[in-house]
């Protein structure tokens, strides 16, 4: 019995290797801004023209998909919650930042990106900010992530300045280094194991914060590629967060102060890991993403800057800064770079939500999402492939705390609580100390491709606009029915926890 002919080994081979490289799932690395405005970055109109060019960014612009409809929660938590779990972040009871000595924390239940990942089979990492609980059941190593590195999980970067702002007021009245030593650390974790104490988180420290969480990103990166598996990097750095203190090889770089110091630091860390991709020769097959998880901060935060410069990001064409619901709070920048998928230098107005990310690398990895609660993203595989020009998301609901103050619906956005600015001069507060207050009758109705900067009430132009909106408000009611929400977080009213 003769043995298979040479030319029938070879199409044998090229048929096994076929199917290896169909069955070889991709990297993932997630690059997440903080409070980065949609018109920071030259590919979105800011760059060399905001006095602070982002060469490195633009570049992957021009070799990936440019989101320009996409659409986060109003702050921090509630956004990264969104991003993590796929889900409104009041279904979790996260719809407000979270802050020290409240219950807010993600629960112990929760489905996450990270597991996600990990059940795919996945080597999976965080290093930055995770701001979604620091009780063990909450921390991202009971989530899915195998490594974690990053300043407390239950606060953000700002809080470096918390034990010179305690000094000065001298409110805590405990010996300087007693002090440092009980402040914010930078703290690291394994899978399933405590957090550990590194180091105090001091101003000096989130100067050269990036570049530590770059480097450890690239590690993670070469130790997988070593040993043949395949990896979801989640980088939620402090690019575009107050205070922006840049490192010393970035400081004085921009013409607009630190806040520009910083958006070119970022940019360059960004360029260091698709550098680092490329000479891993991985790039191919690596998913690349870099968002940001808000709008920009704005004159909330204009006290952090330096030498009179405002620490503060631009919205674009759009209205309003982090914390509340306006156009230019929740429309922010999202590229996505993916070889061979993605179609190089092109941009999608399909709206799509950060919550839509989940569902969508499920699709990418084949993993399959819990079905024993609602999942509020959608799988919008095919707008990254450049086969839906509109995508399949129609409408978005925002939530601040227990309350939902408005939606989109296609172009329109519909407000029903009125959140304005507080205060006036030096002491107007808008974004997270917005006034708010319900509206006795009728919503407010803008068309956002009409009128960008929504300065114009158009509901009685359009009265049937808010038709659409009102049934995604009741398919949202209904589903909270079917499957409760905990409580909302609130650090206003206070009552008695059973």
């Amino acid at each position: 019995m003769r043995g298979p002919t040479l030319a029938a080994l070879m199409l044998i081979a090229a048929a096994t290797s076929g199917v290896a490289q169909q069955e070889q799932k991709p990297n993932v690395v997630f690059i997440l801004a903080d409070n980065m405005g949609y018109g920071d970055l030259g590919s979105y109109g800011g760059g060399e023209l905001r006095g602070a060019p982002t060469p490195r960014l633009d570049q992957l612009a021009r070799e990936g998909l440019r989101l320009t409809q996409f659409l986060v929660e109003p702050a921090c938590s509630p956004s990264r919650a969104a991003l993590m779990t796929g889900q409104y972040s009041i279904r979790n009871g996260l719809s407000l930042i979270i802050l020290p000595g409240t219950p807010s924390t993600l629960p112990a239940k929760a489905f996450t990106m990270g597991q996600l990942f990990k059940d795919a089979g996945y080597e999976t990492a965080i290093f930055g900010k995770w701001h979604l609980g620091v009780d063990p059941q909450s921390l991202p190593t009971a989530h899915g992530f195998d490594e974690f590195y990053g300043i407390p999980p239950d606060i953000s970067w700002d809080s470096a300045t918390y034990v010179s702002t305690m000094e000065l007021t001298h409110s805590i009245p405990v010996p300087p280094a007693e002090l440092l030593a009980k402040g914010p650390q930078i703290v690291e974790a394994t899978a399933g194991g405590p957090l550990r104490t590194v180091k105090p988180f001091t101003p000096a420290v989130r100067a050269e914060i990036d570049n530590e969480l770059t480097d450890k990103s690239i590690d993670f990166m070469r130790r997988q590629k070593k040993a043949g598996k395949p990896f979801f990097l989640y980088l939620p750095f402090s690019m575009g967060h107050v205070p922006n203190l840049p490192s010393a090889e970035f400081k004085g770089k921009s013409r607009i102060g630190n806040y520009g110091d910083k958006l070119m630091e970022g940019d360059h860390h960004v360029g260091q890991i698709l550098d680092t991709l490329k000479e891993l020769g991985i790039e191919d097959n690596t998913v690349v993403v870099f968002a940001s998880d808000n709008g920009p901060y704005g004159e909330t935060a204009r006290e952090f800057g330096n030498e009179g410069t405002p620490d503060m990001g631009n919205a674009g064409p759009y209205r309003g800064e982090l914390g509340e619901v306006t156009e230019g709070a929740i429309r922010t920048a999202a590229i996505i770079r993916w070889p061979g998928k993605v179609k190089p230098d092109t941009t999608s107005y399909a709206m799509f939500s950060i919550m839509d990310f989940l569902p969508t690398f499920a699709h990418i990895v084949g993993g399959s999402l819990p079905t024993d609660r609602p999942i509020d993203g959608i799988d919008q595989y095919d707008v990254l492939l450049g086969e839906s020009p509109m995508g399949h998301r129609e409408s978005l609901l925002s939530f601040i705390g227990g309350d939902l103050v408005a939606a989109r619906w296609k172009q329109w956005r519909i407000y029903f609580t009125d959140v304005h600015p507080t205060g006036i001069g030096p002491q107007r507060q808008p974004g997270l100390f917005s006034a708010s207050a319900p509206l006795a009758g009728y919503p407010l109705v803008y068309n956002v491709e009409m009128d960008p900067h929504e300065d114009l009430v158009v509901g009685g132009l359009f009265g049937w606009a808010g038709e659409p909106a009102f049934k995604v408000v009741e398919e949202y009611l209904a589903s909270v029915k079917k499957y409760p929400n905990p409580p909302a977080p609130n650090i206003t009213v206070f009552r008695a926890r059973d």
